[in-house]
């Protein structure tokens, strides 16, 4: 009855005008992944240790090295900026359902998930903003809390300040440094910290979702009560033995927060006991879980059960349900994984976090729709439709920390399809406060004859330029390693016309009869010098990063190059080594400029067509 009631209630606030959920078939929710928010005004609890002081600001500031960040897959500081300028703009457009997949934090340290809790309520006060949260495997990095610190914040002078929860890992930190900071708010949270700090973010139920259940409730919409939802909340009732013997959290839960929408967060961790034999209350003794759905079909039935139990019910009750979780159900390469892994001869590349084939397979069956992922830092879509009619689309979100840098909007429109929009952030405030910072820094770097990184990035005027500089000096500093070396040498010293040629090479074409062909496909011979392999290398990242957005970022003649060189290079024999890999490099650029629509799409909630609308102008 009280379910029943509160679904007439607020069924008659949202006809009200101006009321921002319009109505149950037309409402925005936007997806924000990877936010990786490392709290740079944050304080600790046990320390006076604030930081080293900005120059320009006179603020304190908890910051990493840039050295740090070019090796890392994610930028580290900047990224706060970008975060509230993400949440300025989700306001700015009236959305007030936003869910964070995964991996809003840096690996769940106190200090980080106080400060994300604070911006969550801040936005949740003044606008109105309900926030829905679930588990990425940075936070928690494992079931239950873990010594933890970081040797590259950025201390006095522009050295490496090590911050940790024990001494003892760093005995000989300060032999040659600054004297270590210790703090246990650097410590790697577990699921019980950071379940209770996040808990008015979707962990726990509020009074003011319709309807809120976890895999281990045993109430239905019918028989709901709020009273019975807190029971069901504490964290003894969420437990599951990921093997015999050892039990751990799992913080699934489907909520109801305005009429007709169901938002599915599920918990992908799976934190599997390295050694079987060790206590289950060893917390270093658990894996981590990067690897994602794989373990889920192995070490976690009970929630494909579940999941298939809410899609049933949503079914039957007439609501549109959603999916979240930090890690992708399908291929995020645009299907190019089996080509890629013949490319890097089955090595690197973050292969091993492609999910098996069988998970969407699986997923689709139990009835899901709709899932948005992160965990990658890229922008993809992903569809899969089967014999027996199920089928599955997987939205990648973009990471506000990571090129390109953004977040996805899904409109639940009333004609029973879902528009996806892709918000670039192209510009951010502020996101150049800590530059003086990094001027320290490298100047202490070059003094003391140590690698440096690249300062023109200091430079840089734009955010979206800032995170492209990011990705050039992180494929020059790390990602370049991962290509067999013969192959990046090759590439590094030819430039377009070489590839062009290679074809003649085989024999089986003339110079004379290749020019032809390029000419009748609109183009010109000579243009093919304009480019060499170091920009093929840079855009073969920055167009499976982005997908299509990283075509504002690549000239268009090149990628009609690009274009042309996969046909061409299908026709090879492959008779040397060479050719094969750079069949297989041509033809992955292919895909990935070719793939499913990832920017501005709906999708037809009937049949799963996706089809792609016309991109929206990107201002700043």
């Amino acid at each position: 009855m009280k379910y029943l009631l509160l679904s007439v209630l607020l069924s008659l606030l949202v006809s009200i005008p101006g009321f921002s959920q319009s109505s149950p078939g037309n409402i925005q929710i936007a997806f924000l992944a990877d936010v990786h928010l490392q709290d740079l005004y944050g304080t600790f609890t046990d320390t006076d240790y604030r930081g080293i002081r900005n120059p320009e600001t006179g603020k304190y500031t908890l910051l990493r090295t840039m050295g740090a960040q070019l090796h890392s897959t994610r930028i580290f500081n900047e990224n706060y900026f970008a975060f509230l300028t993400a949440l300025d703009d989700i306001a700015g457009r009236g959305i007030r359902l936003v869910a964070l997949p995964g991996d809003y934090s840096d690996d769940g340290q106190p200090v980080h998930i106080r400060g994300l809790q604070r911006i969550l309520k801040k936005y949740s006060d003044q606008y109105g903003i309900q926030f829905f949260i679930t588990t990425g495997n940075h936070d928690p990095v494992g079931p239950f809390r873990q010594e933890a610190g970081k040797n590259d914040f950025l201390g006095q002078g522009g050295q490496n300040q090590v911050i940790t929860s024990t001494k003892d890992p760093v005995k000989n930190a300060e032999k040659d440094g600054l004297p270590v900071i210790v703090s246990e708010d650097i410590a790697r949270s577990g699921y019980k910290d950071i379940m209770e700090s996040l808990k008015d973010f979707g962990f726990s139920p509020s009074p003011e979702y319709l309807y809120w259940a976890t895999p281990f409730s045993n109430y239905t919409p019918d028989t709901y009560s709020f009273e019975q939802a807190k029971e069901a909340a504490r964290l003894q009732h969420r437990m599951y033995d990921v093997i015999p013997g050892f039990t751990v959290p799992d913080a699934s839960y489907v909520v109801e927060p305005v009429p007709g929408i169901w938002l599915l967060a599920i918990d992908g961790d799976v934190h599997i006991p390295k050694d079987p034999s060790a206590g289950p209350s060893v917390a270093e003794n658990y894996s981590g879980a990067g690897t994602g759905y794989k373990n889920i079909l192995t070490h976690k039935k009970h929630l494909i059960r579940w999941v298939a139990e809410i899609a049933s019910l949503a079914r039957e009750k007439n609501k549109k349900l959603i999916a979240f979780s930090h890690f992708p159900m399908i291929d995020f390469n645009d299907d190019a994984s089996p080509l890629l892994e013949k490319l890097f001869d089955g090595k690197k590349w973050q292969l091993e976090r492609v999910p098996p084939e069988n998970v969407a397979r699986t997923f689709a069956a139990a009835g899901l729709r709709i899932h948005v992922g992160g965990h990658m830092h890229i922008n993809d879509t992903g569809i899969r439709t089967y014999e027996d009619g199920n089928w599955l689309v997987n939205i990648q979100s973009p990471s506000p920390a990571a090129y390109m840098p953004g977040y996805k909007i899904l409109n639940v429109r009333k004609d029973n399809r879902i528009e996806v929009e892709t918000v670039s952030l192209l510009q951010v405030p502020e996101f150049r406060t800590l530059f003086p910072f990094y001027s320290m820094e490298y100047d202490y770097l070059r003094s003391g004859n140590k690698p440096v990184w690249d300062k023109s990035i200091l430079k840089t005027e734009r955010y979206s330029g800032f995170t492209l500089w990011h990705l050039k000096e992180l494929v020059r500093l790390r990602f370049a390693k991962d290509w067999p070396e013969r192959l990046l040498d090759s590439l590094q010293i030819r430039n377009g016309t070489d590839f062009l040629y290679e074809p003649v090479k085989t024999g089986t074409l003339t110079k004379r009869a290749l020019h032809r062909e390029v000419q009748k496909a609109g183009l010109k011979p000579g243009d093919f010098r304009k480019w060499d392999g170091k920009d093929l290398l840079l855009d073969f990242y920055k167009l499976r990063n982005a997908d299509v957005l990283a075509l504002k970022d690549i000239p268009k003649e090149r990628i009609a190059h690009y274009n042309f060189l996969a046909g061409k290079y299908r026709e090879l024999p492959g008779d040397t080594e060479l050719q094969n890999k750079l069949k297989l490099v041509f033809e992955c650029l292919y895909r990935f400029i070719h793939g499913a629509p990832a920017d501005h799409f709906e999708i037809d909630m009937g049949s799963g067509a996706v089809k792609a609308l016309k991109q929206r102008k990107r201002t700043d």
